[in-house]
Parts: structure tokens; C-alpha cells; sequence
């Protein structure tokens, strides 16, 4: 005797499960240009490598003999997989079943995806589209009474951002749980055009009058219009925007790549083929003479970092600065640059959050930080100081100073003010270069000639000509070898040489960082 019956009936059930919400929403999904969850399960890891949990997990209907009848499947996906050869917890929402809500779903099945993350340090990856919350009004009148909300398995969520890398992506309308479930990861994405994130949709928002309501002429647009990428990739909400499904799981494989499996194990190095040693002769004429003609750090980055490594994150929010991951003669590194195309390069309040959340991020992670300075200040003037920039600035220079990941930074150009001293812990080894190009202090000059040469420019018979004199006698006092006399400065190093000094931090970093590991294994 054998359990032939039973196997049978277990793959009739899987069978069921695999039919999602049944061929016409499956159709209705891909019609709106949309992957079905099972199909993203399979794009997103390595071939062959997903293990489904709970496949069968549903609400079953059964006849008056008990016989089963059919199965509507719980709406989330979940299971073991690998990426990049690499174990990881992959789950997805069923939109194709009640729009991916919970309240069609086992509660369970998420909360077990969760705790499967953290206990066994494995990163994990959210694919999310619908509300996964708790449902709709109906489901009330279905109880019979209301409750005070609570999120089954949320404590679980948090040790995960504690412990684990933590991926989301955000594959079309998120509202409520789904958009928190978004944004509480470590890294997120959004298609354009078809992803949308809310704390409540269209139809609730328009419930609440007309001053809540946009101009949008129909349903599609109003998403757009109230939570739509552009919208959240330039407010912080979520990290980076992309054109396709395809795109994204290629951005979130690769962002998994530098990070290590959880927090305690060291990320690991890789061959990149790039010489440790090389030196880009057009670094040499990257920074303009004249300090108000600006240049393209981004260009900076792609020829001091191994070639094709640069990985930037949060490209079109906080964009005075710029927070990239990368690789330093294999070793992966944590990156914020200036970017003096935008507003000069003077962080704002939005960039200090940004630079803020990324330094966090990297000393969680471990992953040593490489600072390129081109900063004349925070932001000045009436918005800024509407906006809390000193506020969002400070926030930013304390998470610098709590930072305990090596951290090497290279001025190239400007460091002046508060925002000068908040470029590295001047209270640790300085582990710092300059370019010849630097110019610094506690004031940009050009700012105040006037004010602090005033009396005598009043005084005077040729003022014009007292300040081109004044002006002149400061550009000596200003010249950077002036503080490297004194060792306000460590080092003033040839452009050129950026690369093969920062390879050489890379790896002294990691070896401190490697000690790190073998003491609190």
C-alpha cells in the first residue's frame, strides 16, 4: 500500500495554485503590461533555484460529501531561492486575486516569509503590487464589527531592517500596508508608469472632497497623479525609478551584490580585471580653474572607481549629493559625492536625509565610505530655512560622526562652513587627500570682501581697485599649500593619483573591517 492517492490530490492542489486567480484575471494582469507573480518569482532569482512554501495555502471549497470542489489561492508567494548563487527569501503579491489583499490571503504566509528572513540571515525580497492590507469595507459587515488596526508580523519587518539586507519593489498600485511594506526596506524601485504608491487610492482620497482631488481625467492618470514614480523617486519615498519589470530585478540583483548576506558576515570582494594602479590623465583637467564653472562628478566617479561598478541610488531626490555603491580594486565601498551641477553642490535639506540615511546604511552594512568633497556649504536663503536645512544638515554631519566604517575622503574642490566640517569625523584619523584644486574655510571669500573689508573700501580713493588688491593678497593666503604647511591638511596629491590611493584604503579598510569580523564572529 502506497500514498500514490494522496500525492495525487497534492499535485491536483498545486495545479489549482498555479492557475493564480484563474486564466481571465491572469489574462486582465498581462493586459495591463504586467507580469504574473509566479512569473516574476522566476525572472527575479537564479534559474531553477526557487523553493515555493505553502504553494497550496488558500481558501478551499469542498461539496456536501467533502470532496474538494476548487481552491482560490492565498494571494502572496513566497519561498526559498539564490541570487548571484547567493540564498535569499523571494516573495510576491497575486494582484490576479481580490488586487493582492489580505483579506483574500493567510496572514500567516507573510509574517512566516518575514521571520524565515531574519532567523535564518537571509536577505529578502518583496515584490509588491496591490494593497496587502486588510481589506475592504465589505470584509466589516463579513466580521460583524471593527477593529483598532494592527499589522500581524510588523515586529517582524523591523528586525529584518536591523538584521538584513531588505529589497522592495514596487511592481504596481501600492496602497496602505503594500506602500508601507515598500518603504520599510533598505532598498526600492519603481517602474514608471506602472507602479503607483498611496497611502489611500484615488477613489478614497476623492471621498474626502474636492480639496483633496487632482485634475485627473480619468482612474489610470489619477494614480499617476497622486503616487505616481515621479512623484516618489524625487520626494525620498522610494530610491530609484526604471522603464521596465525587467530592469528592476536587474537592479535589485545587483544592488544584493554588494551587500553581504546579513549583518555580521563581510560583503564580499570580486575580480573587477581593473588595475589597481591606473591613472586617468583627465582627472587632471576635470576641476575648472574658474570656481564657478562647474563639471560633471559623475565623470569623477566613473574613472576613479573600477570600471562599470558604479551603482548610484537615489539618483532623482537629494540630488546635491550623489550615493552610489562601487568597487575598489574589487572591494565594494559605500560612495557620496558632491554633485556641483545641482545647486552648486550645497546640500540641501532633501540631500542631507539622503546623505544621512546611505552613511547609516553603509555602517550597518559594513561597508567602508568614500567621501568626494566639492561642498561650498549648506543650502542658504529664505526656502532653505523653510525646509529645515540646518536642521536635516546636522542630522547628516552626527550620522558621519557616529559612522565607525573607515572612511577615506578626497577634496576636490570646496569645503567651507559647517557642511565643510561635516565631510568626515575630525575627531578620527583624517584619512584624507586634496587636490591641488581645494579651496576652503569657514567663509567663501567672494561672499565677504565687503562686509569684512568695509570700512576700509569706504575710506579708500580707488575702491575697485583696493579690492582687486585685497582679492589678490587673499588668493595667496588661500592656496592650499598654505594649510598643508601647517598640517590643516594631510596630503596634496596629484589627481591622478586618486584611484591608486583609494585602492590602497580599500584594502587596508577591509582589513581592519576583516579583524572586525573574526572578533564578533
Amino acid at each position: 500500500m502506497t500514498w500514490a492517492k494522496e500525492l495525487e490530490e497534492l499535485r491536483a492542489r498545486e495545479a489549482l495554485a498555479e492557475q493564480m486567480g484563474g486564466a481571465d484575471k491572469v489574462a486582465r494582469q498581462h493586459g495591463r503590461g504586467k507580469m504574473d507573480a509566479r512569473a516574476r518569482l522566476a525572472a527575479l532569482v537564479d534559474e531553477g533555484s526557487f523553493r515555493e512554501i505553502g504553494k497550496i495555502a488558500g481558501s478551499a471549497k469542498y461539496d456536501a460529501n467533502g470532496d474538494l470542489q476548487g481552491v482560490t489561492p492565498a494571494p502572496f508567494l513566497f519561498g526559498k531561492a539564490t541570487i548571484n548563487g547567493r540564498p535569499v527569501v523571494a516573495t510576491a503579491d497575486d494582484f490576479t486575486i481580490r488586487g493582492g489583499a489580505a483579506d483574500a490571503g493567510i496572514a500567516r504566509k507573510m509574517v512566516q516569509a518575514e521571520m524565515m528572513a531574519h532567523q535564518l540571515k537571509l536577505p529578502i525580497i518583496r515584490m509588491i503590487d496591490g494593497t496587502g492590507g486588510g481589506g475592504s469595507v465589505k470584509t466589516l459587515e463579513q466580521i460583524g464589527a471593527t477593529y483598532i488596526p494592527a499589522v500581524p508580523g510588523w515586529g517582524d519587518v523591523v528586525t529584518n531592517l536591523d538584521t538584513v539586507p531588505v529589497v522592495a519593489l514596487a511592481l504596481g498600485p501600492t496602497a496602505g500596508l503594500g506602500a508601507a511594506r515598500t518603504v520599510a526596506s533598505h532598498y526600492s524601485i519603481m517602474v514608471k508608469g506602472l507602479s503607483q504608491i498611496f497611502a489611500a487610492g484615488p477613489a478614497v482620497v476623492d471621498g474626502l472632497g474636492e480639496a483633496f482631488k487632482g485634475g485627473a481625467a480619468n482612474h489610470e492618470e489619477a494614480k499617476e497623479a497622486l503616487g505616481g514614480s515621479a512623484i516618489h523617486t524625487r520626494n525620498g519615498v522610494v530610491d530609484d525609478e526604471v522603464a521596465s519589470e525587467a530592469e528592476a530585478f536587474a537592479r535589485a540583483r545587483h544592488f544584493l551584490s554588494f551587500m553581504p548576506e546579513y549583518v555580521g558576515q563581510p560583503a564580499r570582494r570580486i575580480e573587477t580585471g581593473d588595475p589597481a594602479d591606473r591613472r586617468e590623465e583627465a582627472l587632471l583637467s576635470l576641476v575648472p580653474r574658474e570656481d564657478k564653472q562647474v563639471y560633471s562628478m559623475r565623470r569623477c566617479l566613473d574613472m576613479v572607481f573600477d570600471t562599470g561598478t558604479v551603482f548610484e541610488i537615489g539618483r532623482h531626490w537629494g540630488r546635491a549629493g550623489i550615493t552610489a555603491l562601487a568597487r575598489l580594486d574589487g572591494w565594494p565601498v559605500f560612495v557620496i559625492a558632491s554633485d556641483p551641477s545641482y545647486l552648486g553642490g550645497s546640500w540641501e535639506a532633501k540631500t542631507s536625509e539622503k546623505v544621512e540615511r546611505f552613511v547609516k546604511l553603509a555602517d550597518q552594512f559594513r561597508l567602508p565610505i568614500v567621501h568626494l568633497v566639492d561642498n561650498p556649504g549648506f543650502m542658504i536663503g529664505r526656502e532653505a530655512e523653510m525646509a529645515g536645512t540646518i536642521r536635516y544638515g546636522v542630522n547628516a554631519m552626527n550620522a558621519i560622526y557616529r559612522a565607525t566604517v573607515p572612511l577615506a575622503s578626497i577634496v576636490l574642490r570646496r569645503a567651507y562652513g559647517i557642511a565643510g566640517s561635516a565631510m568626515s569625523n575630525a575627531e578620527r584619523y583624517q584619512y584624507r587627500y586634496c587636490w591641488p584644486s581645494g579651496d576652503w574655510g569657514s567663509l567663501p571669500i567672494a561672499g565677504g570682501l565687503e562686509v569684512a573689508y568695509k570700512s576700509e573700501l569706504e575710506a579708500a580713493d580707488d575702491p575697485e581697485a583696493l579690492l582687486e588688491d585685497i582679492r589678490a593678497r587673499l588668493a595667496k593666503v588661500t592656496s592650499p599649500f598654505r594649510s598643508a604647511e601647517r598640517f590643516n591638511v594631510e596630503d596634496i596629491i596629484d589627481p591622478r593619483d586618486t584611484r591608486p590611493l583609494l585602492c590602497e584604503f580599500a584594502g587596508l579598510a577591509w582589513r581592519r573591517l576583516e579583524s572586525e569580523f573574526r572578533a564578533h564572529p
